[in-house]
């Protein structure tokens, strides 16, 4: 009895330690610029192994597979290994998901791990080591063109990472700067190119990875945030190879820019001008027609238009004023604008397009621009000259003579502008006959007793409606078949939904022709019945075929014509089907 025992605890103990999957890390507490090592261990070969997304780390190596079977005293121990090398991105608890493998059609899952991130910490170095370290060999500044600019003056940001007797090869963005209260424009960077430059007194290679114009639109202390780089570089040591040339470690560093602030000038209140929309910079103002001289019928085109530096796409253009006679559509804005370190320069245009209603010399008022000259530290006001429109005939306007007509008092009121003028009074009595105890209020207060009878009408219908199950499963099965039939049409570019749809719209069809249940579907049964109700025999030997057809045809080629004759014919057999039954 005691050996079987031992026996049922020994194999119960062996399930027990079948399948093992488990992650160790080599600490749980780290600084924000130490590595972690992570293995994902088990003791048997699973499969599909999947990797967690390690959120709030960044792998920098990994995963490496190790694989170890040995043999000891008649039994056999399996071990497989895949080890990953995380550095942290922020500080905090973070916790590293669990991973899975599949074996034997089971999913085994690893128990999730804490890990405590810290500030930065000082490393330990080898006093034998003269290695050179990257902390005072890499650099990321970012140049501000202007610190105090007024709103909507360009400055530009250029970042630049320095590096000496050090190498870089790879460069991630940790935080992105932001910009916030700024317009903003990337300049492209075509090709990053290392060059020579002196930085904190000392010879340095740098290269510029990124430049960004700003404009800032509105006035105060404004932060421009950080851009945070993770840079891979190599550090020569002081070993050597055998053939006696220098060694290298590869490790990666985090360098940030630094937050920026800007202190932002309000434009002078002082001379600003009422027309004033936010225009900065230099500018040249010009109003043109495309033609003063027209036929009625004809059209013309009034550009407004503005040329020069500055924040050209951050204003708005002034709207002209043109006399009734002349029909002014809603503006076009068309830009031909291009951004470099310098900022905004190009030309920026409204088009309008004017129609003419009446013949006629129509001028068009002058235009007034005004602007921020950020060289003279002013305001200044450019005007377009008085545009004269002649239209040469059509219809004369006639509005201003009649307005002249009426004031003088003559009797000239026949023009047919006041034929829609009502000259017959309708009046209507002031004290209105009482709702209560009127024909509409008896109505109303019969109502809903005419309404009783009706309702019980209703209520018999839907209870004798209810009672219909075989009734109920015939509607159901042919808004079924239809409701596929309409699917089958929709996916004719798709081949095997379009055949599973149209076997179901076939199927349900004679669910509630012939009152047959699913399990009731074999081609033989069917047969039977449909000859039963007097189908036609050639219609019956077509449904049953392309019934066999959907099955065959969703796991073969089929091209768009043959999918379209297949949906064709099954409209054409269900018809016949709908006629002969």
């Amino acid at each position: 009895m005691k050996k079987f025992l031992f026996i049922v605890l020994w194999s119960f103990q062996g399930l027990l330690a079948q399948v093992q999957f488990e992650a160790k890390v080599s600490k749980t507490t780290l600084g924000l610029n130490e590595r972690l090592r992570i293995d994902f261990a088990m003791n048997i070969d699973g499969d599909n192994f999947n990797e967690p997304s390690f959120d709030g780390f960044q792998v920098i190596a990994g995963p490496s597979q190790q694989v170890s079977q040995s043999w000891i005293n008649g039994r056999s121990s399996f071990e497989k290994i895949y080890s990953y090398y995380l550095l942290p991105n922020r500080k905090g608890i973070l916790t590293i998901k669990p991973a899975t493998i599949e074996y034997n059609g089971q999913i085994y899952k690893t128990t999730p791990i804490k890990v405590t991130v810290t500030a930065a910490v000082e490393q330990p170095k080898d006093p034998n080591d003269t290695s050179i370290s990257a902390d005072n060999n890499l650099y990321l500044i970012a140049t501000i063109s202007k610190t105090n600019p007024y709103v909507n003056e360009p400055i530009t940001v250029v970042y630049k990472l320095y590096f000496a007797n050090i190498g870089i090869s790879n460069f991630r963005e940790l935080n992105k700067p932001k910009y916030n209260d700024f317009w903003s424009q990337n300049i492209e960077i075509k090709q990053l190119e290392a060059e020579e430059g002196i930085f904190k007194g000392e010879n340095y290679r740098y290269v510029v990875l990124k430049k960004v114009v700003l404009y800032p639109q509105k006035s105060g202390k404004l932060i421009i945030e950080p851009l945070t780089l993770d840079v891979d570089v190599q550090l020569p040591t002081n070993r050597r190879d055998i053939f006696g040339r220098m060694l290298l470690s590869e490790t990666s560093k985090k360098v940030s820019a630094g937050a920026k602030t800007i202190q932002v000038r309000p434009l002078p209140e002082s001379g600003k001008p009422d027309d004033f929309t936010g225009a900065v910079g230099t500018f040249d103002f010009k109003v043109t027609p495309s033609k003063t001289s027209l036929k009625n019928g004809e059209s013309l085109d009034l550009l407004v238009h503005v040329t020069g530096k500055g924040n050209l796409k951050l204003f708005s253009l002034p709207k002209p004023v043109v006399p009734n006679a002349l029909e002014m559509y809603d503006a076009v804005h068309q830009e031909s604008v291009t951004t470099s370190l310098a900022g905004m320069s190009g030309k920026i245009t409204d088009k309008y397009a004017i129609v003419p209603q009446y013949k006629g010399n129509y001028p068009i008022k002058p235009l007034r621009f005004s602007y921020f000259d950020l060289n003279s530290g002013s305001y200044k006001t450019l005007s377009s000259p008085e545009i004269l429109i002649q239209v040469l005939n059509g219809p004369t306007d006639t509005r201003a003579t009649d307005s002249l007509s009426i004031a003088s008092g003559t009797n000239t009121i026949h023009t047919p502008q006041f034929a829609n003028i009502k000259t017959n009074t309708e009046l209507k009595p002031t004290n209105p006959k009482d709702f209560f105890g009127s024909t509409t209020y008896f109505w109303l207060l019969l109502l809903p007793f005419l309404g009783i009878p009706l309702l019980i009408l209703f209520k018999n219908k839907k209870e004798a409606f209810d009672r219909d199950i075989v009734g109920s499963k015939i509607r159901n099965n042919n808004r079924l078949a239809k409701k596929y039939l309409s699917q089958a049409k929709k996916q004719t570019h798709h081949k095997e939904l379009f055949y599973i749809a149209l076997e179901k719209a076939m199927h349900n069809f004679l669910k509630a022709k012939l009152h047959m249940e699913t399990s009731e579907m074999s081609k033989d049964n069917i047969k039977t019945i449909l000859l039963d109700k007097n189908a036609n025999p050639a219609t019956v030997d077509q449904f049953i075929a392309l019934t066999e057809n959907c099955e065959i045809a969703r796991y073969a080629p089929a091209s768009s014509a043959a999918i379209q004759n297949d949906y064709d014919k099954a409209v054409s057999i269900i018809a016949s089907l709908e006629k002969e039954i």
